[in-house]
């Protein structure tokens, strides 16, 4: 290595652990933590709206969905058009609880981190059998299998009793060490925690893709036959896979039910499911720093796009069925340009801004 550990330039690896390290200088590893300082610390020196906060929680639960939706996706090269379904998996596993013991009970108020794993789990099962047909479909034959999984729960949900039938079954406000979280503290207390699970996922997923099965995931998208070849199963690849991506959906799932203190199928339909696929692909697949910039991008597209469908249906009467289209057609159109011209999504952007900034003033 070189003795400056603070700039890549000059630097080089003596060993396969050096190269596999997580930070490459100490100004990449200071970078990260200030970063994570000011995440956490900006709550408390800025006042921000419940509605705002609110808008924030969501992009960060949907940091967590498409963070798996880019393993089984990104990484594993498996298209799965059912995500939304993985989510509503761990949703609706704390809403079980909640119709089976009672919303205020205690596993449901003070275990809450407890459940939200036991949500993850669920939806790692889940997504283990829906991941099995994996074994001898693939491509256009394996998206359909997802999309039959997404249609089944869609309906179990909508026709089953024990679920309310699709309205919303509540959950109670949970509790933390000073007391009862209440209405004023609640959303910037699920902020806290759902940025806790963002970067404990984060560093696991980054410490995953090190390991011979990370690489196992990326050898089995390049190519299923030389994996296969070279001692790994395809098969039992893609399905772990898929129970990944739906453990991290468990997760997102179970986190958007404490958020909304309630669940109900709306919020994970088809549509959600299409919207998860944008976001990663709009992030860039097969990046993990990808799962956090199409989420915000796509979020905060969505809340421009409402304002000004509002804006259009209020000052434009005649415009009324433009402003009810504006928000779907500016959504194919963001997913349809990136697909042309920026197929490898804002992650390619943020590479390119970082190989400019990691070899100035020597660019060569």
């Amino acid at each position: 290595m070189s003795s400056n550990r603070w700039l890549a330039t000059g630097n080089y690896f003596t060993s396969y652990k050096e190269e596999q390290r997580i930070f490459f200088t100490s100004l990449d590893r200071t970078a990260m933590a200030l970063l994570l300082l000011c995440l956490f610390a900006w709550p408390l020196v800025v006042s921000v709206d419940n509605k705002y906060m609110l808008v924030i929680d969501n992009i960060l639960v949907a940091v967590i969905a498409v963070m798996g939706l880019n393993l089984v996706t990104g990484f594993a090269g498996l298209i799965s058009i059912g995500h939304a379904a993985f989510v509503g998996v761990g949703a609706y596993t704390i809403a079980s609880f909640a119709r089976v013991m009672g919303e205020n009970h205690i596993l449901l108020t003070h275990a809450w981190p407890l459940m939200i794993l036991v949500a993850g789990c669920m939806g790692a099962i889940f997504g283990a059998i829906v991941g099995l047909p994996a074994l001898r479909l693939k491509h256009l034959y394996l998206a359909i299998a997802t999309l039959s999984f997404q249609m089944i729960f869609q309906w179990t949900i909508n026709f089953m009793n024990f679920f309310n039938q699709g309205q919303t079954i509540a959950v109670s406000r949970v509790t933390w060490v000073t007391g009862q979280v209440t209405r004023s503290q609640h959303y910037t207390f699920w902020y806290y925690a759902i940025l806790v699970f963002i970067v404990l996922c984060g560093f696991a997923v980054r410490n995953l893709l090190r390991t011979r099965y990370g690489r196992c995931l990326v050898a089995v998208r390049d190519n299923d036959r030389a994996a296969d070849a070279m001692g790994m199963h395809p098969g039992f690849t893609k399905v772990y896979a898929f129970g990944l991506a739906g453990f991290l959906a468990g997760v997102a799932g179970a986190l958007h039910a404490y958020l909304y203190r309630g669940v109900g199928i709306e919020s994970f339909t088809l549509h959600h499911s299409i919207s998860f696929l944008a976001m990663a692909i709009v992030g860039g697949l097969g990046t993990l720093h990808g799962s956090f910039w199409g989420p915000v991008a796509i979020k905060l597209l969505d809340l421009q796009v409402e304002r000004l469908s509002e804006w259009v249906g209020n000052h434009l009467t005649i415009a009324t069925n433009l402003a009810t289209a504006l928000k779907p057609l500016s959504f194919g159109l963001v997913i349809v340009l990136f697909l042309m011209f920026e197929p490898r999504g804002i992650a390619n952007w943020w590479r390119i801004a970082r190989s400019y900034v990691k070899l100035w003033p020597f660019r060569y």
